[in-house]
Formats: structure tokens, sequence, C-alpha cells
């Protein structure tokens, strides 16, 4: 079992930052990718960006040039730095981790944080 949690959300004007967090905790095998996803209300689930084991990294077009995502492998740590927000950047935004072991791969989800951009 693996619990995410997360912080760093809240409300902040446009134009502005936030850094997330995510940490993972629990029965660690091996993290292949940690991500982030949001959902805007009435909207369907997102991936804003994710970063592979390896190092390489993935960013929803909407984003690219704007936020940014990084790991501490030794905290279990994915960070997700986000400037010049924009208001349709308001949803929740939701850590992801993908960890796998010799039987396959598992998914596991944070509790979610709210990022609320308005003037």
């Amino acid at each position: 079992q693996v619990q995410l949690v997360e912080s760093g959300g809240g409300l902040v004007q446009p134009g502005g930052s936030l850094r997330l967090s995510c940490a993972a905790s629990g029965s660690i095998f091996r993290i292949d990718i940690m991500g982030w996803y949001r959902q805007a209300p009435g909207k369907e689930r997102e991936l804003v960006a994710r970063i592979i084991s390896g190092g390489s990294t993935n960013y929803a077009d909407a984003v690219k040039g704007r936020f940014l995502i990084s790991r501490d492998n030794a905290k279990n740590t994915v960070y997700l730095q986000m400037n010049s927000l924009k208001p349709e950047d308001t949803a929740v935004y939701y850590c992801n981790v993908r960890v796998s072991n010799w039987k396959g791969s598992y998914d596991y989800w944070g509790q979610g944080t709210q990022v609320t951009v308005s003037s």
C-alpha cells in the first residue's frame, strides 16, 4: 500500500506562481512514473505533466513553458512548479505514482489539492 500526500495548492492571482508537492510513503517498490493530473468542474481529468524514472518528461501543450515537473528520489517526492498561472489552470490537481514489481504495475492517487487562479 502506497499513500500520497499532496500540498501547495491555494488561491493565486493570474500571473502568479505556486509549487505543488507530493510525497509518497508506505510500501515503495520501484517507482516508474510520477505525474500530475488536473480536473476542472464539469471537465475530464487530464494529464498535466509526468516524469519517468529515467528522467524524461512530458507536458500538456497548455502548460509547456510555464510548468516544470521535478523529483527528489531520496524523498520519494515529486514537485510541480507552476508559473504564469492563468484562470484556465483552475482545477483540482492530483498526484499520480506508478509503482511496479515482478507481478505488474500499480497506480496510486493523491487526495487532490485545489488550485484557484483568480483576480
